[in-house]
């Protein structure tokens, strides 16, 4: 299932001045749009992540969508998996995008319950997780407080227990980093994003989405506890890893 959304135009026009990215009323009416023409592979990543629900999530399994938006992972969650008595709460501290993620669920009806939970996700208390899914939602902590969170997330995940982290990464190598960046903004502009659109959207994100190196990310999984972790998926500067408790 696909969730239908208006087309995104929010940087479409010259702008006097680009404010900071907020996950507000007007980013949720054209979010699907959004991030599908925006994140080269999204679509595989989260059809992806119900066939690991399905492989991971046994009869009563908790499950957390950290960082929502409209639920897309928590709806693949709930397709993915067969077991019984197995329950998902999806996470996210925008009003806005809950407000449209309680439509998607209603629309989708899944046999697994979803509950929506409107909080920081910072101050969300893991018990005995069968599966994490940060889905590009890391890149939006402080990167002082991801060791915490990651911490949090590994300690109360079950043994055998997976998490999911897709994140936008930068490259210590520069010639990496002008590649990639350069085959993203390409990207975008085949999906019909134009010079400005591509330009006026990196200056709202550049003090709010905060990209590490794929080292950076294995190296923090390793230090609070993840010793089993490997990238699954990968096209140019996004990737999705997966860690084993």
């Amino acid at each position: 299932m696909t969730m239908q959304s208006d087309r995104d135009r929010l940087y479409a026009e010259p702008l006097e001045r680009v404010s900071d990215f907020v996950f507000d009323a007007k980013v949720a009416e054209v979010f699907p749009d959004m991030i599908n023409r925006s994140v080269p592979g999204y679509g595989t990543i989260i059809r992806m992540i119900g066939l690991l629900a399905a492989r991971h999530v046994g009869p009563g399994g908790r499950c957390y969508d950290l960082g929502c938006s409209l639920g897309a992972s928590a709806l693949a969650m709930a397709r993915g998996i067969e077991a019984p008595g197995c329950r998902i709460l999806a996470v996210d501290n925008s009003p806005a995008m809950l407000a449209r993620a309680r439509g998607e669920l209603i629309k989708a009806g899944p046999a697994t319950p979803i509950d929506l939970i409107c909080a920081d996700i910072r101050d969300v208390r893991i018990r005995r997780a069968s599966m994490v899914v940060l889905n590009f939602t890391l890149q939006f902590i402080p990167p002082g407080e991801r060791d915490e969170l990651l911490r949090e997330i590994h300690d109360n995940l079950l043994p055998g227990g997976i998490l999911v982290l897709s994140e936008k990464i930068a490259f210590a190598d520069e010639g990496f980093q002008t590649l990639f960046s350069d085959m993203h903004h390409q990207f975008k502009k085949d999906q019909g994003y134009s010079d400005l659109e591509v330009s006026q959207k990196r200056q709202s994100l550049e003090r709010v989405l905060l990209p590490e190196t794929l080292d950076g990310h294995r190296a923090r999984l390793a230090r609070v506890g993840f010793r089993r972790q490997a990238v699954w998926f990968q096209c140019f500067n996004f990737v999705s890893l997966l860690a084993v408790r």
